[in-house]
């Protein structure tokens, strides 16, 4: 990637963010607590809304997104170190996680079934995992739409795509879905999940 997306990535969010996303990210990262990992993390845009974590772990596999979010790393108000990591090949060992995060994430990742895999590894018996995630919608119309727009919305957007079911492949990851909630007719969604291994 280059580092003109990671330039432009708040500015472009900050409509969305303003108006809900910001509200949707603090209510879920107040159920984050003990040593956490956010996959993902961007421009470290959660970083200022944990308030109940002990410690985050924050991977992030693209440089110029890690250089956007020093600012609000150094401003958190609990200790944040970051990892230039992907989430398909997580270098932390079994069991290590009370919390997992990830916002807007699954849609960019090249293998989502990978990345849950790595996730229940590496995250404790019982571990709750937290998602804000846009996904392919219901409505036969907006699905195909997204499907028509995803191979252009790809190139445009760093690999981001529109039509990724992910709340079906977060439930056929073995991970026990707890909670949906849906936003915008159902192109967002916060999903949130146990680890029952």
């Amino acid at each position: 990637m280059s580092n003109f997306f990671p330039s432009i990535y708040d500015l472009a969010m900050r409509p969305l963010e303003k108006r809900k996303f910001q509200q949707i990210r603090k209510e879920l990262l107040s159920h984050a607590a003990g040593r956490v990992l956010e996959i993902g993390a961007g421009t470290g845009i959660n970083f200022p809304l944990y308030k109940n974590a002990e410690h985050v772990d924050a991977i992030e596999p693209n440089q110029g997104m890690i250089e956007q979010s020093h600012a609000r790393k150094a401003a958190a108000a609990v200790p944040i170190q970051v990892h230039q990591q992907s989430a398909e090949s997580l270098d932390f060992p079994d069991d290590t996680f009370d919390t997992v995060v990830s916002t807007l994430v699954f849609c960019t990742i090249p293998d989502p079934v990978k990345a849950l895999q790595e996730l229940s590894r590496v995250s404790k018996p019982q571990t709750k995992l937290l998602f804000f995630e846009h996904v392919k919608m219901e409505h036969p119309t907006l699905a195909f739409a997204q499907e028509a727009l995803n191979p252009l919305w790809k190139r445009v957007c760093d690999g981001c795509h529109l039509n990724r079911d992910t709340l079906h492949t977060i439930q056929e990851s073995g991970l026990q879905v707890t909670s949906v909630t849906s936003y915008y007719k159902g192109l967002f969604l916060v999903i949130e999940s146990e680890n029952k291994k």
